[in-house]
C-alpha cells in the first residue's frame, strides 16, 4: 500500500515574533497513506499546514520542505498548488453569490478556442464530479443558498477536481452530516486506492482512528509522537494531545432545578431558501434554572434556526416567548441582550465576535453599559473584568489586546462565551459549542456549562456530537420534519431513541 515518502518537512520552526509557533517539528508522508496530524487548538497544526499551503512563504520560516524528493521553496499558495498540493479548510471560503459550478472551476474556467469560457463544459464537468463523489447538489444553484454542510462538500469537490497527490482535509466532517460524513470517509478510502496521499485533522478522535493509517501529535508547538493505528491507544494519545490526564470527560452532576426561566410556545419559523415552506412549525418548549435542555434532530431539521428566532436574529412567522413567565417580544438580538439573552452562534467567525476587534474589546462587546462612565469607557474596570473572565476560561493569549484573529478556535470561542457570561445572562443558546476545538478545550467548556447550570442559568444545548448531547443535557427536544418528534427526560434517553425520533420513526 505504502511505496514511497512524497512529503517531508524537516525541523520547521515559525516565529511570530517573540512567540514561537512550531519548535523543529518534522512530519512525513507517504504514497497512498493517511496520516492524521492532530493535538489541541494552538498546537500548530494550521500553522504547518499554512507553510505547506505556501500562505506562509519559505522566506518567513527555518527548516526544509521537500515534495517527491526535491527540496521546494513555496513563496505563495499557487507553488504549492503547482505541486499538487490541495487544501479543504475549515473555513469554508467559497464566493457565496456564484454557482455550485462556477466555485468548482474558479481560477481556471475552461475556455472554447474563441476565447470565451466553456460554460457548457464547467456545468457538464461540475455535474459529473458531483455525481461521482455522491453528492446531491445543483451545479447551478448559487452557494449562498446552500447549507454549510453542503458549502463544505463543495469545497472537497472544487479540491479533488484539481487531481491533487496530496490532499489536506482540515476539520471536513465538522459541519456534515452523518451520512455525508460516511459518503467522505468512503471517498477518502478511494483516493488511497488511488494512490493519493491525505492529511486528517480532526478533533473527532473516533473518525481519526478509522481512517489514518498514522497519527502524529504536535502539543505547544512541539513534536510529541506519531504512532501507528494498530500502536494508536485512545486514552495514551488524549493524555498526548493535552498533556495531562483527563479523568471525567463529561463532569455533568444532577443538579436541582429551579422556577422556568424560558418558555416558547408555538413557534413556526419560515424556510430561509423557500418562504413557501417552514423550517419549523408549531414548536413549544420550557427550560428551567440550572437545567440544561438539549435540542437534538438531524442537521436541517431547524435546531438552529429556532434558536435565532428566540433570539431576534431572523424572522419568526408565529409564535410567543415567555421570560420567567412575563410574555416579551423580542424582534432583534439587541432586545434579546436586554432581556439577559445570550447566544453562541454555529459560526463564531461570522457572527461569534469581530475580527478586527481585539480579545478584550469582543469580550466586552455586548456589555456598553456597564463599562461606559458619564462620558467614556472605564479602561481600567473594562481591562480588570475582561482579564478576570479570560482567567476564568482559561484563554490563551498573549494578552487581552491581541487580535482575536490570532487566536485558535478554541479560545476564539471560549473569548465568545466569556462576552456573554460579561451580560451576567439568564439564558444561553448554545449551537454547536465544542464544533472545531479539542478534546482539552472541550472539557473546559464543558465544566463552565455545569457551572453556568450550578448559578441557575437556563441552557439551550444544540450539537451535532451526540455523545456530547446525551452526557451533558438533563432532557431533550428532539425535533424532525419541522415539528417537535419527542420530549425525553436523561433516564429514558438512548442513542437509538434519539435517532428514532429524529428520523420521525419514534
Amino acid at each position: 500500500m505504502i511505496e514511497r515518502a512524497i512529503l517531508r518537512m524537516s525541523d520547521i520552526v515559525k516565529r511570530f515574533f517573540a512567540v514561537t509557533a512550531l519548535k523543529g517539528v518534522s512530519f512525513n508522508l507517504y504514497k497512498g497513506e493517511v496520516h492524521a496530524l492532530i493535538g489541541e487548538n494552538g498546537a500548530g497544526k494550521s500553522t504547518l499546514m499554512k507553510i505547506l499551503s505556501g500562505s506562509y512563504p519559505a522566506t518567513s520560516y527555518e527548516g526544509e520542505l521537500e515534495v517527491n524528493g526535491e527540496n521546494v521553496k513555496f513563496m505563495e499558495i499557487s507553488d504549492s498548488e503547482r505541486a499538487g498540493i490541495e487544501m479543504i479548510y475549515q473555513e469554508i471560503s467559497l464566493n457565496l453569490d456564484l454557482t455550485v459550478a462556477e466555485n468548482i472551476f474558479l481560477g481556471r474556467l475552461p475556455k472554447k478556442k474563441s476565447g470565451f469560457v466553456d460554460w457548457k463544459r464547467i456545468r457538464e464537468e461540475s455535474d459529473e464530479a458531483l455525481k461521482r463523489l455522491g453528492f446531491k447538489i445543483d451545479s447551478q444553484q448559487i452557494v449562498r443558498s446552500l447549507s454549510t454542510s453542503q458549502q463544505q462538500l463543495v469545497s472537497i469537490v472544487k479540491a479533488l477536481v484539481r487531481n491533487p497527490r496530496i490532499l489536506v482535509l482540515d476539520e471536513p466532517t465538522s459541519t456534515l452530516t452523518e451520512q455525508e460524513t460516511e459518503n467522505l470517509v468512503q471517498l477518502i478510502f478511494d483516493l488511497k486506492k488511488q494512490g493519493i496521499s491525505c492529511i486528517y485533522i480532526s478533533h473527532k478522535l473516533d473518525e481519526v482512528f478509522r481512517v489514518a493509517d498514522r497519527i502524529t501529535i504536535l502539543r505547544d508547538g512541539q513534536y510529541i509522537a506519531t504512532y501507528s493505528r494498530e500502536e494508536a491507544a485512545p486514552q495514551k494519545v488524549i493524555e498526548d494531545m493535552v498533556g495531562r490526564k483527563i479523568e471525567n470527560m463529561y463532569p455533568k452532576k444532577k443538579l436541582p432545578l429551579g422556577a422556568e426561566v424560558l418558555r416558547v410556545e408555538h413557534f413556526t419559523v419560515p424556510s430561509m431558501i423557500s418562504a413557501q415552506k417552514n423550517i419549523v412549525e408549531d414548536v413549544s418548549f420550557a427550560v428551567r434554572a440550572g437545567e440544561i435542555l438539549g435540542l437534538g434532530g438531524l442537521v436541517g431539521s431547524g435546531r438552529s434556526e429556532l434558536c435565532n428566532a428566540i433570539f431576534g436574529a431572523i424572522r419568526k412567522k408565529e409564535g410567543s416567548v415567555y421570560l420567567e413567565g412575563q410574555k416579551v417580544d423580542i424582534h432583534s438580538p439587541l432586545e434579546a441582550v436586554k432581556r439577559r439573552m445570550g447566544m453562541l452562534t454555529e459560526d463564531r467567525r461570522v457572527s461569534g465576535f469581530v475580527g478586527a476587534m481585539n480579545v478584550r474589546e469582543n469580550i466586552s462587546l455586548a456589555s456598553f453599559k456597564k463599562i461606559f462612565g458619564r462620558l467614556f469607557i472605564k479602561k481600567a474596570y473594562e481591562r480588570g473584568i475582561v482579564k478576570s473572565y479570560a482567567r476564568q476560561l482559561n484563554i490563551r493569549t498573549p494578552s487581552i489586546e491581541t487580535n482575536v484573529l490570532n487566536l485558535s478556535g478554541g479560545n476564539q470561542q471560549k473569548v465568545v462565551l466569556a462576552k456573554w457570561l460579561m451580560t451576567d445572562v439568564k439564558v444561553l443558546f448554545l449551537d454547536e459549542p465544542t464544533r472545531g476545538i479539542d478534546v482539552g478545550a472541550k472539557v473546559e467548556i464543558y465544566h463552565l456549562m455545569e457551572e453556568l447550570a450550578s448559578k441557575g442559568v437556563a441552557i439551550v444545548m444544540i450539537s451535532s456530537e451526540l455523545p456530547e448531547l446525551l452526557a451533558m443535557c438533563d432532557r431533550f427536544v428532539i425535533l424532525g420534519n419541522s415539528k417537535v418528534q419527542a420530549t425525553l427526560l436523561k433516564e429514558e434517553i438512548t442513542q437509538e431513541k434519539f435517532m428514532h425520533a429524529a428520523t420521525g420513526m419514534l
